[in-house]
């Protein structure tokens, strides 16, 4: 027995020693003593580690023993090595990186994107110019918009990038695809984006050589990032005399915040008041709630939810019709969005999100038989149900010359189309499982050229097709001041629902594919931003189908669902300009953005390679917004230019879309005055869109037959008012900030 005890006491101190922790700790600085957060400390040939918060602090435990080497990193410093006993003893540690000669974020990849957030550089596009710019209506793309490489459909109201449909446009919201980012809208009026402005802390918007994250857009990407914590609580009221009136309260905790918005807008008085061409009623409601936790230092959780319900009742443009064909559109949408954010370890951090949709339209037309003059009505519904998750990871300390993101994004959707025409009646279904997957890494050649390189893959259950796209960017600085960005790469999207819808066997049908090339020249300094691009844009795979008679929708019944192929091709090149100036006027902020197009295609019922209809061949775009503070008002101005776009007129018989519309001019005005109202910081917001009233044509309407000469009559689709006017009353209550009227209104 008196053998055996110094044997067990051995045994449990020797397990006391296993089972002992070792704390490390300490703060990591820059070269000037800065705290670098986001730092990558673990312990050589193990798993034990942890990532700096915002002060450059680190900590954690281990159970090792020995001696280990304790190893330092962050891409664009050298990295550290110091041995360090494990012993159960805590120890702590204070850590300087020096910058390495080759600096990853010297240089910026901006080629085709204009950026806008708290943590980028070259800022040129911010959320506080969605709310400010003349002309937008605090509406995303009406602001996006007035920046090159678009072209204004005034009777869409959607994005057109490059010589790009509006579909081929994709958003995200947080990282996740937006699968409904526009409200419902009837053909021939503009249709405004589901979000309000304000919800967003960041955005980008890039015109093409978009990251390989990034899928589903042949043309365009927004990537809208939303608010973290609400800064204060406080309580908002709007007023807006379009007949709209909303409410807002947002409550700040220590680590939490939620924020609760309800609104309803009712037309029918504006519209008695200034009557409208086509609008004859329009009702919407609806609310959100946006829920903020903060996890640990660094990380947060988002949840947000909106419901909206629309109505709208208008007379759309019809030749055969005097004074429109009634139709009318009743809308309720459903969205959900979660997303994460956080720092792993080992220099990894991940961002996660899921997004669920439900958007249900139905619509209804009035007809009129043309040989006995009867009307009846004819009912669509279409109902869109969607769920789509993403996860990103990244290691921004895999090396001091690279790093490394790695993603994965699946969706599961479902599209109904229900038509009733008595006594037809008629259904469509389509089921999408997409899955893809991407890799990229930005790279530091020197201190003065970056790359990135990445690769992303698809497959699409409803085609039963996978898709390859790589791409490439490179930067390159000239000086402190200027720099030069190159991007090459594939772009694949599915065709439209309505496509898939019709086709008699969707696996026929292949991805349609757009390739991008394109060179810029970016040169920011002291608020002034010149950024000449110019890009060249191949399309692929267009789907095609055959009609019978004269190539005008309006006079055919749909195609032959067996004559659907993937065999459309197009080209997009041209030159986009952007000046903007903050410096040189003080008080005043302005920009210049110029885009010159040239752009074909033949895709859908085209016979041959045309210039689409909703493109221009010159885009000009004035801004200009003017704070004047001795009367606590903001002034702003756009003028808009678009060179006359192509139509198609089934009287031409010498061509297909040879016919040109008027130019597209808008002059607009705004001013917001910033007071305070019984104590609460208030904005009286003034606008107006075509002050000048010019009669801007979107299009033609042709009869479905010929007249006694022998002719398709035509009607134009026009605006529906020549201008509007509205008048805001925006109140904040309770801040807890004293009011600023001295300062321009944000």
């Amino acid at each position: 027995m008196k053998r055996l005890l110094p044997l067990l006491l051995l045994l449990l101190t020797t397990t006391f020693t296993a089972l002992a922790q070792t704390t490390l700790s300490g703060t990591v600085r820059d070269a000037s003593g800065q705290p670098l957060p986001g730092v990558n400390v673990f312990l050589k040939t193990t798993f034990d580690g942890a990532s700096t918060d915002t002060l450059g602090h680190f900590k954690f435990s281990t159970r090792q023993t020995g001696t280990l080497p304790l190893v330092v990193t962050l891409l664009g410093y050298q990295a550290q090595e110091q041995p360090v006993v494990l012993d159960g003893t805590a120890r702590r540690f204070t850590i300087t990186l020096k910058a390495v000669r080759n600096q990853l974020g010297d240089v910026v990849i901006t080629s085709g994107t204009f950026e806008a957030s708290d943590t980028k550089r070259n800022t040129t596009f911010s959320a506080r110019d969605v709310v400010t710019t003349a002309g937008a209506s605090a509406d995303v793309a009406g602001a996006l918009n007035t920046m090159p490489g678009t072209t204004r459909n005034g009777e869409e109201g959607k994005l057109f990038v490059r010589g790009g449909g509006a579909g081929e446009t994709r958003q995200y919201l947080d990282g996740v695809p937006l699968q409904s980012p526009y409200n419902a809208a009837v053909s021939g009026m503009p249709a405004r984006g589901r979000f309000s402005p304000m919800l967003f802390k960041g955005m980008a918007f890039s015109t093409g050589g978009y990251s390989a994250e990034y899928g589903q857009a042949l043309s365009a990407v927004v990537a809208l990032t939303s608010e973290d914590l609400a800064p204060e609580t406080q309580t908002g009221i709007s007023l807006i005399s379009l007949g709209s009136l909303g409410l807002s309260h947002q409550q700040r905790f220590e680590r939490s915040s939620i924020a609760v918005t309800a609104d309803y807008m009712n037309m029918r008085p504006y519209i008695g008041l200034v009557p409208q061409r086509l609008l004859s009623a329009y009702e919407s409601g609806g609310g959100s709630v946006a829920l903020r936790q903060k996890t640990g230092e660094m990380g947060m959780l988002k949840l947000y939810g909106a419901y909206t319900r629309q109505h709208i009742g208008a007379r759309q443009p019809n030749a055969d019709w005097e004074g429109g064909q009634p139709v009318s559109l009743n809308s309720d949408n459903t969205y959900l969005n979660a997303s994460f954010r956080s720092p792993l370890t080992r220099g990894w951090s991940v961002q996660t999100g899921v997004a669920a949709t439900r958007d249900n339209q139905r619509s209804a037309i009035t007809t009129r038989d043309t040989d006995t003059e009867e009307t009846r009505e004819q009912s669509m519904q279409e109902l869109e149900q969607s769920l789509v998750g993403r996860l990103v990871l990244t290691n921004d300390s895999a090396s001091a010359y690279w790093n490394l993101k790695l993603g994965v994004e699946g969706l599961v959707q479902r599209n109904d189309q229900h038509f009733v025409a008595d006594p037809y009646s008629l259904g469509f279904g389509l089921t999408e499982q997409r899955l893809a997957g991407f890799a990229e890494s930005d790279i530091a050649f020197s201190n003065k050229l970056v790359g990135r390189m990445g690769g992303r893959a698809e497959y699409s259950g409803v085609l039963g097709r996978w898709n390859a796209a790589p791409r490439l960017a490179l930067a390159y600085q000239l000086n402190e001041k200027a720099q030069l960005s190159g991007a090459w790469g594939y772009f694949y999207q599915n065709p439209g629902n309505d496509l898939l819808l019709r086709v008699d066997s969707p696996r026929r049908l292949r991805f349609e594919r757009a390739q991008h090339l394109q060179l810029t020249y970016l040169r920011s300094y002291h608020d002034r931003t010149l950024r000449v691009e110019a890009y060249s844009k191949t399309y692929g795979q267009l789907v095609r189908y055959d009609l019978s008679g004269v190539y005008n929708p309006q006079l055919l019944t749909p195609a032959d669902p067996a004559t659907y192929r993937s065999t459309g091709t197009g080209y997009a090149r041209g030159v986009d300009v952007l000046w903007r100036d903050k410096k040189t006027v003080k008080n005043a902020d302005y920009w210049v953005s110029y885009g010159l197009l040239d752009t074909r295609r033949q895709q859908r019922f085209d016979p041959v390679q045309a210039t689409p209809t909703f493109a221009a061949r010159h885009n000009l775009n004035l801004v200009g917004k003017y704070w004047v503070g001795k009367i606590h008002t903001q002034f702003g101005a756009t003028y808009t230019y678009s060179s006359p776009r192509a139509y198609y007129d089934p009287n031409d018989q010498d061509g297909y879309n040879r016919g040109r519309l008027p130019s597209f001019q808008d002059l607009s005005l705004n001013a917001s005055y910033v007071t305070t109202l019984w104590k609460n910081f208030t904005i009286v917001h003034v606008s107006c869109t075509n002050v000048l009233g010019r009669q801007n044509v979107y299009g033609y309407r042709y009869s479905t037959t010929k007249d006694a000469s022998g002719r398709y009559a035509a009607t134009a689709v026009l605006p529906s008012a020549p201008r509007m006017v509205f008048v805001a009353l925006l109140i904040s209550i309770d801040k807890k900030r004293p009011a600023d009227t001295n300062t321009a209104p944000e």
